[in-house]
């Protein structure tokens, strides 16, 4: 019944989006009211768990991308959106552009979280996009797999942490293998892919000079733009944070948070804090692209306030989004894949990427799906002699698939890239699924290597 709840309350969201042309928030909210209905639970528990989801979502979540718009706002109204996008299309060239931004993105997704690189990125690669005088998604597509991979595969990013931890894999093997399993599947789902999906969803491809998120991008008059050095400085400056951080906690504490943190610790992890390091990034910008340009007071905060009010429907989106998987959660929908599973006897490695699958199909949360699987597959890994390290990233893999409705990063894809949720769905979700075959391909590729 809790499936078929599932199935039922993703069609009505089709439905009522699609069909019925109603606000993608509000069909989300009824549709996550309808499912719990569906899936039973108590009537006086509906509120708590949408408003659970949507609190959840968007804590820390609405702290980085209004920080994040702002700063983003700041360099492309000051023109330093447009002296990265000149200088990247000089030094690499038109043709290869798209690899281009997919190793950038790669570096920058290493230290941060998958939705502040996206938040970061984007206005970045709007800029280059406008500036070659290629379709936004031409370069968005490589830009999004790359965030994604290391979302998916590689430590310090939630999910690879916590399944190593549960798995007691080891975080540095973890690492290796995920960046051997990375690289590859980000260019197949980057470049690669966006050839098929300019074939298959050529609409999707027409969208070049304006994004609702960002209106028109602003040319700066000539001699009048920031230099080169100091706008990179500005847009990486929470990835300069972040990785200060993260390298100091693998090679000072091993990876480990200290039981007594020293003053040291203690500073350097609130730089590392994504809300935080955003914080600290939005003052520099303020200063290099506003003070520091002799922009007056005034006109900075208008640039803020704009940037603001382009990203309020993408955050109700978000949070309803996160609404509506709290709900599939709290529904108990996970527990009833558990059980399908149970006595399997499948390959330890696609059983686990199979479990993964199917909770991320269902619950939308990479993590919650990752963690599930870990849970189910523990005891057959130790009996199979299966490296850890290769089931982390088998489950990983797995909890990237066919992200789609009931997932925040689906919306934020449409979102940010004015899409239908056709277009989302072929492009969005498909990337995805790509990735998490070609990871599981290698994975079981490595596995036969070294056993």
């Amino acid at each position: 019944m809790q499936l078929l709840a599932l199935l039922i309350g993703v069609i009505l969201l089709l439905i009522l989006i699609i069909r019925f042309k109603i606000n993608t928030f509000v069909s989300l909210i009824i549709t996550s009211v309808v499912t719990a209905i569906l899936l039973g639970m108590p009537l006086t528990k509906i509120p708590t768990s949408i408003e659970t989801g949507i609190g959840s979502g968007l804590g820390e979540l609405s702290l980085v991308f209004g920080f994040g718009a702002m700063l983003g706002r700041l360099v492309a109204d000051a023109g330093g959106a447009h002296t990265i996008a000149s200088t990247l299309i000089e030094k690499f060239g038109r043709k290869r552009l798209q690899i281009a931004i997919m190793l950038a993105s790669f570096i920058i997704g290493l230290a941060l979280f998958f939705e502040v690189g996206m938040v970061l990125l984007v206005p970045i690669v709007f800029a280059i996009a406008v500036e070659a005088e290629v379709p936004v998604l031409y370069l968005g597509i490589s830009m999004a797999a790359a965030l994604s991979v290391t979302h998916g595969f590689l430590p310090p990013h939630p999910a690879p942490v916590a399944i190593s931890a549960a798995l007691n894999a080891n975080d540095g093997k973890v690492l290796l293998f995920g960046i051997v399993v990375a690289i590859p599947a980000a260019y197949i789902a980057g470049p690669l892919f966006t050839k098929l999906a300019q074939k298959f969803a050529p609409d999707a491809f027409k969208q070049k000079g304006s994004l609702s998120s960002f209106g028109e991008m602003k040319k700066p008059e000539p001699g009048q733009e920031p230099g080169f050095g100091i706008s990179v400085l500005t847009s990486l400056f929470p990835v300069i944070l972040m990785a200060i951080t993260t390298i100091y906690k693998m090679t000072v504490d091993g990876g480990n948070t200290p039981k007594n943190p020293s003053m040291l610790d203690s500073i350097i992890s609130l730089i590392g804090d994504p809300a935080i390091a955003m914080l600290i990034s939005l003052l520099f910008a303020m200063w290099s692209m506003g003070w520091h340009r002799n922009r007056a007071t005034k006109d900075i905060m208008a640039t803020l306030e704009d940037a603001v009010k382009s990203i309020a429907m993408l955050l109700l989106v978000i949070g309803g989004g996160s609404g509506f998987k709290q709900v599939l959660i709290d529904g108990g929908i996970g527990n009833e894949v558990a059980k399908i599973f149970v006595h399997s006897s499948l390959s330890p490695l696609l059983l686990g990427w199979i479990v993964a699958v199917i909770l991320r199909v269902a619950l939308g949360s990479a993590t919650v799906a990752s963690l599930t699987a870990a849970g189910i597959v523990a005891p057959l890994m130790t009996q199979a002699g299966v490296d850890p390290a290769l089931m982390v990233l088998a489950i990983g893999a797995g909890s990237l698939a066919a992200s789609h409705v009931n997932d925040a990063g689906f919306w934020m894809f449409r979102e940010y890239f004015d899409l239908t949720i056709k277009q989302t769905l072929s492009i969005w979700t498909v990337l995805e699924t790509v990735i998490s075959v070609v990871g599981i391909i290698i994975v079981l590729l490595l596995n036969l290597a070294f056993h």
